[in-house]
């Protein structure tokens, strides 16, 4: 049975780690958590790497790949069509997460291809593997207030308040993953698509 990549979306570093762009190092990090697994470096890839088989220890389930890129947001396709040859995969078998502005905090989309829609990890994704036909899992984090620039909303810390809300979204988004390489796209967005 052929793996699947499953790349969180966000930028390396401590200075990062709490904003609302690293939503998908969030998910990725709960997925290794439940499977005891640890990230490391592969050789010659700018990427964080952590390998576990989904189910119960022991189990023979589906393999993933799960990647925190060590490089900027806008960069984030080099390292993922690296790890797509290095795992001899397709963009079929890949699985991006990420923040999504037009999406209400609290609010999750699993989806198969489109656009970027702004997004320049995704942007950078798909000019690296020349499509974007690979499957999303989009974690709501709203537009900002006022005239805040989106970019600059994106670059900040979730309030104490959004960090409780964002610990039940991680957990559903790790879960709307484990559904997606278990049951298919259709019962995957019948149940997760809010």
């Amino acid at each position: 049975m052929q793996p699947w990549l499953v790349v969180g979306l966000g930028n390396p570093g401590p200075a990062y780690a709490s904003h609302r762009h690293n939503v998908g190092f969030s998910v990725v990090e709960e997925l290794a958590r439940r499977g005891g697994a640890r990230f490391a470096a592969p050789k010659g890839i700018r990427a964080d790497l952590a390998e576990t088989r989904l189910g119960p220890p022991g189990a023979d389930g589906p393999r993933l790949g799960l990647v925190k890129s060590r490089s900027f947001m806008n960069e984030t396709g080099g390292p993922v069509s690296g790890l797509l040859a290095y795992f001899k995969l397709g963009p079929e078998q890949l699985v991006v997460v990420h923040d999504e502005l037009d999406i209400d905090p609290g609010q999750l989309r699993v989806k198969l291809g489109g656009g970027d829609n702004g997004h320049n990890g995704l942007r950078s994704i798909r000019k690296s593997l020349g499509s974007g036909d690979f499957y999303r899992v989009r974690v709501g984090v709203g537009r900002p207030p006022g005239r805040q620039d989106p970019a600059d909303y994106l670059l900040s810390n979730f309030s104490a308040r959004e960090r409780e809300d964002l610990a039940v979204e991680v957990v559903r988004a790790a879960d709307a993953v484990e559904s997606l390489v278990t049951a298919g796209l259709e019962r995957t967005q019948s149940s997760f698509n809010s």
